[in-house]
């Protein structure tokens, strides 16, 4: 019969300091992403150049990506889940997708536990993603998807 080892989880980080260290990056990324929302909802971005104007659409007259990021942000932090999609579909849809890898990164930092990206995945999640964000970019200058624009 062969025993088992009843010793703590070896994935488990017990020391204040090794749980610091591993939750380090996602708390300061909170604090930053925290400290950005508050900005913007103190300083409307629905105020014209308030906040600028985007490169991008000063020099094509077309919407990239980003357009309406600002003002999605602002209206989030207002509670109004409806005006921030119909000012950046995109960013707001890939809101609950960010909010899981940040709590999968906290939660493995807190533990511990270190993952590693398999070399296909190193490629095919920044192509879904890159995929993505070039299909919006295009669909939402077409003229049939006007509800797309900010």
């Amino acid at each position: 019969m062969t025993s088992m080892a009843t010793g703590p989880d070896p994935r488990v980080v017990s020391s204040p300091h090794a749980r610091w260290r591993g939750v380090r990056t996602p708390v300061l990324v909170a604090v930053g992403l925290l400290a950005a929302s508050v900005a913007l909802h103190v300083r409307d971005p629905h105020q014209a150049g308030s906040y600028g104007f985007c490169p991008w659409l000063a020099l094509t007259g077309t919407y990239c990506p980003g357009c309406g990021g600002l003002r999605a942000v602002n209206d989030l932090t207002h509670g109004d889940v409806v005006g921030a999609a119909s000012s950046n579909l995109l960013f707001v849809g890939s809101l609950p997708l960010l909010a899981a890898w940040w709590l999968r990164s906290f939660v493995d930092g807190w533990r511990g536990v270190r993952r590693h990206l398999s070399e296909r995945a190193a490629y095919v999640w920044p192509a879904v993603v890159l995929s993505l964000t070039m299909l919006f970019w295009v669909v939402r200058n077409l003229p049939f998807a006007a509800w797309l624009t900010p």
